[in-house]
């Protein structure tokens, strides 16, 4: 279903709490992820906040596309508590993202 791997959520998790300090490194990772890695992070955090349900991920991955205005990484980065968003998505679509964070915060 994801075309993004929970373990570059993970790390948009991470850096997204960490914003004040990390706002280069995150920009600069997202600008390195594909399309449909970043539309997949868009959909993840509108399904996060509300906008969607679950079972309206394709939906909300087509409206991710359609819809954009501005550069995926300048809208993610400008979404506050995107971590929290990405974090309840991910809950809703039953999955999770704690293992990989708590791999990368080991360094592992």
């Amino acid at each position: 279903m994801l075309e993004i791997s929970l373990t570059k959520v993970a790390n948009v998790i991470l850096m997204a709490r960490e914003l004040g300090r990390a706002e280069g490194e995150l920009r600069a990772f997202l600008e390195r992820l594909s399309e449909d890695e970043q539309v997949d992070l868009v959909a993840l955090m509108w399904i996060g906040r509300g906008s969607f349900d679950a079972d309206e991920f394709q939906e909300a991955r087509e409206t991710a596309i359609a819809e954009a205005t501005v550069p995926t990484p300048d809208y993610l980065i400008g979404t506050p508590h995107l971590s929290d968003h990405l974090e309840s998505g991910l809950d809703e679509l039953g999955l999770s993202a704690a293992d990989e964070e708590d791999d990368l915060i080991r360094g592992g």
